[in-house]
């Protein structure tokens, strides 16, 4: 049976949403930062008119357009947006899984007969996105998730375009490799090195070719290139609630200090932590992300034989991964630490005896923090550093996270 897939695409998400929060903002040039030193996270399209696009640095966006509005970010504003666009998609079915904040995949074969149905009922939801919310947003059809997610790409802002089987091998034969979703710019990159510039170039390459280049990851580009894809939509009650926990943070100015460094990773580490345990989840992969001032960005993981959720053994993986780019050859600009591999602590009694006083002194330090503030304990480092201007109060850090 053929599948009928929608990909819903939120426009200009962040951006969209402090416009229609503000009415000063509509029409006008808006890009939406993180707090201090940040890049450009969203640009609303007046702003994307002068060519402003995500990662770019403020300053670089006052540059093309100078009277540009900067707005931060309200992560919590958008989440709770994100809730009420899930309750408008489940309305029409069950089988709706998010992609990003701002993105989702419906499967709703078993709510349509065809894609002229299909097309009726995303206009339904984007008439109801946008009476509810104010929002416009991009839909694609197809009969697969890859397929329906290039549709929603093609027509922007508040879009509506169907890929038909038929119209599947031209489609592919003019897009850019780089417009798959899962290639990026790297990848294309790469393929683009070796002669594949189009989605149809890759569906007809010689898989010995791809595969000497990409491993075994050649067979999964190939079915890529042909618009192949079995992956099914998974109905929203079945998504993992939480896959990682981390905390990200731009320094107040680049350095190459380590001890500034490791303190900041001791905060972050003691921040996914408590988050963590919050969720009362443990994990056993760590990994770290280093922005240096020229913005390449460093990514590296190390995954554990075991479990851990407080931040002192996150902070020793997280610094154990830091110590091999010692000696810093450029002063750092942003650090981030993740924890994955998450499973769900189900309170059983560790065996050990020393183990157990440290999951009892946690905790304690978790009750007292939760009811009087963020570090009202906290490490004995955290407090050097804060007394030397090492890092700001806690009150002031730690805007950015992500699950």
């Amino acid at each position: 049976m053929n599948k009928i897939i929608l990909h819903f695409d939120m426009n200009a998400y962040f951006a969209s949403i402090e416009q229609q929060n503000n009415a000063a903002l509509r029409g006008r040039p808006v890009m939406v930062c993180g707090e201090g030193r940040s890049v450009v996270t969203t640009a609303s399209y007046e702003a994307r008119a002068y060519g402003i696009k995500t990662g770019m640095t403020p300053y670089e966006a006052k540059k093309l357009c100078p009277e540009i509005i900067r707005v931060n970010g309200d992560m919590e504003k958008y989440v709770d947006t994100t809730r009420k666009i899930r309750e408008i998609l489940t309305r029409f079915t069950d089988r709706v899984e998010f992609f990003s904040i701002d993105e989702a995949f419906l499967d709703v074969t078993g709510s349509v007969k065809s894609y002229d149905e299909a097309v009726v009922a995303a206009k339904q939801i984007k008439k109801q996105i946008k009476e509810s919310l104010g929002l416009a947003c991009s839909v694609g059809i197809a009969h697969n998730k890859l397929l329906a997610k290039l549709a929603s790409d093609m027509q922007k802002p508040d879009g509506l375009v169907v890929i038909r089987k038929e119209e599947v091998p031209l489609i592919m034969e003019k897009t850019p490799v780089e417009k798959l979703c899962g290639v990026g710019r790297q990848l294309g990159k790469a393929l683009n090195g070796i002669g594949i510039k189009t989605a149809g170039e890759l569906g007809n390459a010689p898989i010995n070719v791809l595969t000497k280049h990409f491993g075994f990851w050649g067979h999964i580009l190939q079915r890529m290139g042909r618009g192949e894809d079995n992956n099914p939509v998974a109905a929203y009650y079945e998504e993992d609630t939480v896959k990682s926990v981390g905390h990200s943070y731009t320094l107040p100015q680049n350095t190459c200090d380590i001890d500034v460094i490791k303190s900041y990773l001791l905060m972050l580490s003691e921040k996914v932590g408590s988050r963590m345990r919050s969720y009362k989840l443990r994990g056993r992969t760590v990994s770290l992300v280093l922005r240096y001032s020229d913005f390449f960005t460093f990514t590296r993981q190390l995954a554990l034989k075991h479990y851990i959720f407080t931040g002192k053994e996150i902070y020793g993986v997280a610094y154990k991964i830091f110590s091999r780019s010692i000696p810093l050859k450029k002063p750092v600009r942003l650090i981030g630490v993740t924890i994955s591999s998450l499973i769900a602590d189900n309170g059983q009694e560790l065996l050990l005896e020393t183990y157990r006083k440290q999951e009892v002194f946690t905790e304690t330090v978790d009750r007292i923090n939760n009811k009087y503030g963020a570090f009202t304990i906290k490490p004995a480092s955290l407090i050097i550093a804060e007394r030397f201007g090492i890092l700001p109060a806690p009150g002031k850090f730690l805007k950015n996270r992500n699950l």
